[in-house]
């Protein structure tokens, strides 16, 4: 455990909510909480990016971002994109409180969502880690 080395910050949102961010250096694992830390379902949106949602109520509770430094990696194109293959495996109703979920604040402050149109009638969903937001953390 002595290898171990959290840092833990708080920021606000636009609408005044805090949020912690606590990045595991040793792990590069960042997990954002907001507001208290309740019951909640895990989603996983990627290999490496886990959501948690509050089934009854909608409302995000925290979001785990595994291999945070290469998450938040720009390239010569921009930030690093993954696609969201794992939504597919969602039954209807938890898909749609997902999309719902990442395209509303707080959560989309911190990931952003695009789809790339595979075919006429086929959209695969992507996400990039927004890292203008995590200057002091890791």
């Amino acid at each position: 455990m002595s290898d171990l080395k959290l840092q833990k910050t708080e920021i606000k949102t636009a609408n005044g909510e805090t949020i912690r961010l606590i990045y595991d250096e040793s792990g590069d694992i960042l997990d954002i909480f907001f507001g208290e830390n309740k019951t909640a379902t895990g989603v996983e949106l990627t290999e490496h990016i886990l959501l948690r949602i509050n089934s009854a109520t909608g409302q995000a509770v925290s979001l785990s971002l595994l291999h945070f430094s290469i998450l938040t990696e720009q390239t010569e194109y921009g930030p690093r994109s993954y696609p969201l293959d794992k939504l597919e495996d969602l039954p209807g109703n938890l898909r749609e409180l997902v999309v719902r979920t990442l395209t509303t604040m707080p959560v989309s402050q911190f990931l952003k969502l695009s789809y790339f149109q595979e075919s006429l009638t086929k959209r695969v969903p992507f996400t990039y880690v927004e890292p203008f937001h995590f200057a002091s953390v890791a």
